[in-house]
């Protein structure tokens, strides 16, 4: 008999927990058999501040959830990474310490965090290695890293199932569309609506037109995600793309 469960997705109100939300309703809808035993709660900064360590423990003592999946961050563009690596490096090594640790304490059965393609540098001779970081925002990068860290620290020394997905650059509806923080498309399409409501004959998209760039769609993602939580039982981090699907990452 299957486990009966509760999803708790934090950043449950961002670009890839809104996807989840509605890949999980459809799912409902058409009377899927893998959702007749899950319930799932959707979490945002409103509901609690995960930098918080009470705050956390709180959120999981109210929830008691079996399953985690771990989306919450501190996120931004580029150059607003640029400008604060100390603080998203601080923010996010305290969120993700206090949803794992949460998670350990409560007896959560699985955890699926997030990780991030940006910790892979520009520049670089191949094979990629875990040496390799991009250094425009090392405070994010070295962040994420270290959930890999701490699946592996507490599967070792408590047993858990703590893994994690590493996915290619995500698009979608709920994006971000700040000209500061939004990344490659949205900040695109933002820049491309403002320059035909400013009637402006050109637009500059920056760069060479040289790197190569893999994306994909916030609902495909989200499908990946719910087949790493129901399916997947390895720590070893999943590299989530369009080419690629599901692959094991040797080095994050």
């Amino acid at each position: 008999m299957n486990l009966e469960k509760r999803v708790l997705v934090t950043g449950g109100t961002g670009l890839v927990g809104k996807a989840i939300e509605t890949v999980v309703k459809e799912e409902k809808q058409t009377g899927a058999h893998e959702v007749l035993n899950e319930t799932w709660i959707f979490c945002g900064s409103k509901d609690a501040d995960l930098r918080d360590k009470v705050e956390t423990d709180a959120l999981f003592e109210k929830h008691k959830p079996t399953h985690v999946i771990h989306l919450a961050a501190m996120v931004g563009g580029l150059f607003h990474n640029m400008a604060h690596n100390l603080d998203f490096f601080r923010d996010n090594m305290s969120i993700n310490d206090n949803v794992l640790h949460a998670s350990y304490k409560y007896k959560v059965v699985k955890v699926v965090s997030c990780l991030s393609t940006c910790i892979f540098p520009d520049n670089v001779t191949y094979p990629i290695d875990e040496t390799m970081p991009h250094t425009s925002n090392f405070g994010y990068s070295y962040a994420k890293r270290m959930i890999d860290v701490l699946n592996r620290g507490y599967h070792e020394q408590h047993g858990c199932l703590f893994t994690s997905v590493v996915p290619c650059n995500v698009f979608g509806p709920h994006d971000n569309f700040s000209p500061s923080c939004g990344h490659v498309i949205p900040a695109l399409i933002r820049r491309m609506d403002d320059a035909m409501r400013n009637e402006e004959k050109t637009f500059t998209v920056w760069g060479s037109g040289k790197p190569l760039r893999q994306f994909i769609y916030s609902l495909d993602i989200a499908k990946l995600f719910l087949w790493t939580m129901r399916n997947y039982d390895s720590i070893e981090p999943l590299i989530l793309s369009a080419r690629a699907g599901l692959r094991r990452s040797a080095a994050v």
